[in-house]
């Protein structure tokens, strides 16, 4: 686990360095990169905090000063409470990233806008810098996706567990970098994502523990909401084959990005970060109850898989699949497949 998160925030760090420049405005991108950093770092602490406490609880387990019930009674409470303190922090840099998200709706934030082979920095006070640069390799976009959830066992999708309304959405930043010089068919695509999943049993069920398994039971109520959500931070990785053509101005060519059909081939890698179940049922006296069970529910704590997308412009259809159990112990593996559109915003 601590390799993955040094890993994503080396990369992270990379990134960064990339798309630096001097005297640049601090864009929609430096601030969304930031605040996923902010997020990485919360994690990785909390974590890290969390594996010291269990280290003291087992060695006062060795030295009979607790018993094994009592051992595990603590560690499943500092569990819990480290995860709510990473869902409490991290509700801060998501809510921080909303009101970046509306700001940019709103005009009240800088942006960059290409203009022949000058870049137009536009605030919502109307103000323009304009500076005259080298024609960039490298873009960057804001990636938006969302669509539905399916577990696959044995080869063969489960719909009678689960709902068809299993979704998941996923928000990141991306680096697209052209390969060849005068050609622009072949870019590497790279970032750093989210991806929030949910899972919805059918007929009033819910998740619980059977020892180091997950399971499906009966929740004995009729439940109105009842999902699994997990949320994953990964590092992916495409291939993309964007048939935009170049253009030429007097002498000069450029070759601008996402403005024709593009194919992406990939994947992804990266850790777990945090994972809830919540219910909601309407009880005897005709009042709502939302109840949310945050710790550990053996989802895996590193995920792997692979990915693709095919569009025309900013928009495409998108597919992943991970190739990790989404639980670690289960007798059945069950892998998630995920369908759904993708944005990418330049």
């Amino acid at each position: 686990m601590k390799t993955v998160t040094f890993y994503v925030a080396g990369l992270l760090c990379l990134l960064a360095t990339k798309l630096s420049a001097q005297e640049k405005p601090v864009t929609f991108e430096d601030r969304a990169k930031e605040i996923s950093k902010n997020i990485e770092t919360i994690t990785k602490q909390q974590k890290d905090s969390l594996k010291v406490e269990v280290e003291a609880i087992n060695i006062k387990q060795e030295n009979k000063e607790l018993t094994s019930q009592q051992a595990e009674t603590q560690k499943k409470q500092l569990a819990e409470m480290r995860a709510k303190k990473i869902e409490t922090l991290v509700a801060v840099e998501e809510q921080k990233l909303s009101d970046l998200v509306k700001d940019k709706v709103d005009g009240k934030i800088v942006t960059r806008r290409r203009s022949g082979f000058s870049w137009k920095y536009e605030t919502d006070d109307d103000t323009t810098k304009v500076r005259v640069v080298e024609y960039k390799r490298t873009t960057s976009q804001f990636v938006f996706a969302l669509g539905v959830n399916r577990l696959v066992a044995d080869g063969e999708v489960d719909t009678d567990n689960y709902k068809w309304r299993s979704d998941f959405y996923e928000w990141g930043v991306s680096w697209n970098t052209r390969l060849l010089k005068t050609n622009n068919l072949l870019h590497l695509k790279y970032g750093l994502s989210f991806q929030y999943n949910n899972l919805r049993p059918t007929d009033d069920r819910i998740f619980v523990l059977d020892g180091n398994k997950t399971v499906l039971a009966a929740s004995g109520i009729d439940l109105d909401v009842s999902r699994l959500t997990y949320v994953n931070i990964v590092v992916p990785v495409h291939l993309e084959f964007d048939f935009t053509k170049k253009k030429v101005n007097g002498d000069k060519t450029y070759y601008p990005s996402h403005n024709s059909f593009r194919v992406g081939l990939g994947g992804y890698v990266g850790a777990n970060i945090k994972e809830k179940q919540i219910i909601k049922y309407e009880n005897e006296d005709g009042n709502t109850v939302k109840n949310k069970t945050r710790g550990d529910f053996n989802v895996n704590d590193f995920v792997y898989g692979v990915s693709a997308y095919v569009g025309y412009g900013e928009v495409s259809l998108y597919a992943k699949y991970d190739l990790q159990p989404v639980f670690s112990s289960n007798e059945i593996d069950q892998n998630n497949l995920s369908l759904g559109i993708r944005f990418d915003f330049n």
